[in-house]
């Protein structure tokens, strides 16, 4: 019998603290995964267990714009913040609106939303940002860039970007079912806003993909590909399996890696029995063959999970899948403390089944410097993980350097902590500086948030403001 509403959920009981407490920095006590009541939202009062886990439902449902959200949040939050939304939408917003119900049911999870709770609230500030996050001293910083990583320039077919020796990063398509504040490739991805007109892929799909397989036939020292967008969870099954497929022809591929948010903002997509069967297609051929089949998700907060997003990742693994891990975006106001990222690790590692892999500093892209923490900041967050976490479920915090690409924090060479800039070197040339010969040689800066600067760096910078 369908069940008309799910049970009522309070918060999750964790276990009592011992009674001789060590006084140890983080105190782990395990927390049970348990999905929200989403009648507690006046839109949703009604929405039966089946309508929810039903993936079509969830898109259909996926709130767009502000009216939208007024009709699922209703009277619990005060006209202020519907303004407030607006105004960011107006002027300030780099990516469009578009939040699944699932990822809006794990903002204030255990209570009616109030303005407060969801001003708060670390997925709301990420996903639905509002014009009173953002800075207005520095809402960017002067040398952020839409395309910060510059993927694009190192475009060698439309979406296949070739940054590293032996990978690769195929952009199938540029849409995602949830947008997130903070996307690095918002100059790509979804809709266009009024402060960002969009880029747009030019290509057929079919002559996008055809294009990437002559690439990686003709560059045999290329053995990793990461299949992304947007999030391969929009692109049709079957077109994603041929794709996958005609990888796993290519003697020199090792690695793929499925780049998908939607594991954790939709995992209903990744319970349908469709994708579910198609993906036990791949996991076979690709074990046949000895090819390393991954999943790679993008959580940011322990709200987040729940055990939808657990059954997802664990059937992913039933059927095949070698490993299922997280990416994660380290944000203020979201997880940039050394508790909000022990919290999700053991609710990643210990309740999901999803590895902890990354947190990668939020990229310099423009609008983003409420969410950007220094690399200083960076340095003592994975000082302070450390030892809590198995070895090998112990995320790396990384900054992702423009030519250069992912280094751990402490991996820089020089640090301005004054001026907030710091220095990287590099082993390997990008596929646009194959005849540069000081390529190794050179220093790359990376620029600290303006605002965490010491007074004599802000007014530095103050001066340096049109340079």
């Amino acid at each position: 019998m369908t069940q008309t509403h799910p049970p009522v959920q309070s918060t999750p009981a964790a276990q009592p603290a011992p009674a001789n407490t060590t006084g140890q920095p983080y105190e782990y006590r395990r927390t049970p995964l348990v999905e929200p009541d989403w009648t507690r939202f006046p839109g949703w009062r009604h929405v039966t267990r089946d309508q929810w886990e039903n993936a079509q439902w969830q898109r259909v449902n996926c709130v767009k714009n502000v009216k939208q959200l007024r009709t699922v949040l209703g009277d619990t939050v005060d006209e202020s913040f519907y303004a407030d939304l607006e105004a960011d939408q107006r002027a300030m917003a780099t990516m469009s609106m578009l939040v699944p119900p699932q990822m809006i049911n794990t903002m204030v999870p255990f209570a009616p939303p109030s303005t407060e709770a969801l001003l708060a609230d670390p997925i709301r500030r990420y996903m639905i940002p509002v014009a009173s996050d953002r800075r207005t001293d520095w809402p960017s910083h002067p040398y952020a860039s839409r395309d910060s990583l510059h993927e694009h320039d190192m475009w060698v077919a439309e979406g296949l970007t070739h940054r590293y020796p032996t990978k690769v990063l195929a952009e199938l398509l540029a849409t995602c079912p949830q947008y997130c504040g903070h996307c690095t490739r918002m100059d790509l991805v979804g809709n266009s806003t009024p402060a960002v007109d969009k880029l747009k892929l030019s290509l057929k799909p079919v002559d996008r993909y055809d294009a990437h397989i002559t690439y990686l036939k003709a560059h045999p020292g290329v053995r990793d590909v990461v299949v992304s967008g947007g999030d391969v969870a929009n692109v049709p099954w079957r077109n994603l399996e041929s794709y996958l497929m005609r990888l796993l022809e290519i003697e020199t591929i090792r690695d793929i890696r499925l780049a998908t948010k939607a594991l954790m903002g939709l995992p209903q997509h990744w319970l349908q029995p469709d994708v579910v069967e198609g993906l036990e297609r791949v996991a076979r051929t690709a074990a046949r063959r000895g090819v390393n089949l991954a999943i790679h998700t993008h959580v940011n907060h322990a709200q987040s999970l729940t055990p939808l997003v657990a059954k997802a990742a664990q059937t992913a693994l039933d059927v095949g899948v070698r490993d299922v891990r997280n990416q994660g975006v380290l944000m203020r106001g979201v997880n940039a403390t050394s508790k909000d990222l022990l919290d999700l690790c053991f609710g990643l590692q210990g309740e999901a089944g999803i590895l902890p892999y990354y947190f990668y500093m939020c990229d310099m892209i423009p609008n983003a410097e409420h969410w950007r923490v220094p690399v200083w900041h960076a340095q003592q967050l994975q000082h302070d993980i450390m030892g809590y976490l198995p070895g090998y479920a112990t995320p790396r915090i990384v900054c992702d350097v423009p030519f250069v690409g992912k280094r751990w924090v402490h991996m820089v060479t020089e640090y301005d902590r004054e001026r907030g800039i710091s220095y990287w070197t590099k082993n390997y040339r990008t596929s646009i500086e194959s005849a540069d010969l000081a390529a190794l040689s050179k220093r790359y800066a990376y620029y600290d948030p303006i605002d965490t600067l010491p007074e004599a760096g802000q007014q530095w910078w103050q001066t340096h403001r049109d340079d």
